[in-house]
């Protein structure tokens, strides 16, 4: 794997996953109660044994920034780094105007370490990858391009690249966010082949790409805009079936799993894919760890065990530092230093961490983010229209309580 320099967009705003990102960039939203978004794809690049990242940052870094000086540092080995890269203006008096312009306005730090191949992925999105797999995938057809694909149903094709693929691989038409008229996969009809944002370019060729994009004033400075349409009639773009990707210790069902979660519900469905009895996202392959910041805190702890206050959490999982005190969390994801006091009831709920919840509360299908309050007795998830009136609640029902909020106090 040398001469492979990896770069990771991890600058987007997320709008849609307000207001979780009102003061963090979406890769930096905390996940699965242990981890950030962002942890996903750099497992991937370090357990496929890809060393030289650089991250791309901009919108409200900050917790992101943090999150990689606590954890993802590498120092004393030549040439593996894990590095953060704040926008910076390097081409003009404006920030990053698209994907392709992010890594163009970076290209001088591609220079500088002249790799053969250059990998752009996304840091928003929760999947395991052996990257290794596709850079080979891409070696083999001696591509200029290789993006990664997977299936999705056609109603969802407006959200995504899609592609069509002859029987070797290679690409032969592609749509940006088609609004109708999307190609389906040759014999499965409702399903299309999405683009999965992740790219194996050619190092040479990636950067005359980029050059040319930049000089084009009605350009959208965008992959899937513009850099894509123009690569692939060329005859030698490649598309990589992400459902082949093999990960040793993983189970059958995880085989292609893969969302993007930004939005609400989608980022409240992922959360919940993880406590199910058969996971189809394992957290506890031993052969594929999953590296992030654990602050030190104790262990979670579960008391008292008495009549009609009894602490438990069943089809849950809880990180450090919980405290179940008399209560019961029933199929919901806890972060750190959570207490749950006697008495309440947490059911399929997200709680991000340093949270109190207080005696006779309620809590049903929500997401809490970090730092809340919630004073005794309060009741959400249960009245709609309650719900709406104090707080953002998604098109499928799931209550947002914001960082920092003092409920009913």
């Amino acid at each position: 794997m040398s001469g492979v320099l990896s770069m990771i967009l991890a600058g987007g705003e997320g709008t849609r996953l307000a207001p979780l990102t009102s003061y963090r960039a979406k890769p930096a939203v905390p996940f699965g109660g242990s981890y950030r978004i962002l942890d996903f794809v750099l497992n991937n690049f370090v357990n496929s044994d890809l060393l030289q990242i650089f991250v791309l940052t901009q919108f409200k870094s900050h917790s992101l920034l943090k999150h990689m000086s606590r954890r993802w540092s590498v120092s004393g080995l030549t040439n593996r780094f894990i590095d953060p890269i704040p926008a910076q203006m390097q081409t003009g008096r404006h920030w990053y105007q698209g994907t392709a312009d992010a890594i163009y306005q970076n290209l001088h730090v591609i220079d500088g370490l002249d790799p053969e191949i250059v990998c752009v992925f996304g840091g928003d999105h929760i999947y395991k990858m052996d990257i290794r797999q596709m850079i080979n995938f891409h070696r083999d057809n001696s591509a200029v391009l290789t993006v990664a694909a997977i299936p999705v149903p056609i109603d969802q094709a407006n959200q995504f690249g899609i592609i069509e693929v002859d029987e070797t691989g290679k690409m032969i038409g592609f749509q940006e966010k088609p609004k109708n008229g999307a190609k389906e996969i040759p014999g499965r009809p409702g399903w299309v082949l999405a683009s999965m944002g992740n790219y194996v370019f050619d190092a040479k060729v990636l950067r005359a790409s980029l050059i040319e994009d930049a000089q084009e004033v009605d350009s959208l400075h965008d992959f899937g805009h513009n850099i894509i349409p123009k690569l692939w009639p060329s005859g030698d773009v490649y598309v990589y079936d992400f459902s082949t990707n093999s990960i040793r210790g993983e189970p059958e069902n995880s085989r292609g799993y893969w969302r993007d979660v930004g939005t609400i519900d989608a980022y409240f469905q992922s959360n919940m894919d993880l406590i199910q009895v058969l996971p189809p996202i394992d957290l506890y392959n031993k052969h594929w760890p999953l590296r992030s910041y654990h602050p030190a805190v104790p262990p979670a702890k579960f008391v008292h065990d008495q009549r009609n206050r009894t602490g438990q959490a069943i089809c849950s999982m809880v990180s450090g530092g919980s405290i179940i005190s008399g209560s019961v969390v029933h199929e919901s994801v806890l972060g750190y230093n959570v207490h749950v006091h006697s008495h309440s009831f947490v059911q399929q709920s997200v709680i991000m961490g340093n949270n109190d919840i207080g005696r006779g509360c309620r809590i049903r299908r929500a997401i809490i983010d970090k730092d809340v309050h919630i004073a005794p007795g309060t009741i959400i998830g249960e009245d709609p229209i309650a719900d709406r009136e104090r707080f953002h609640v998604s098109p499928e029902g799931i209550v947002v309580i914001p960082k920092g909020a003092r409920v009913g106090y």
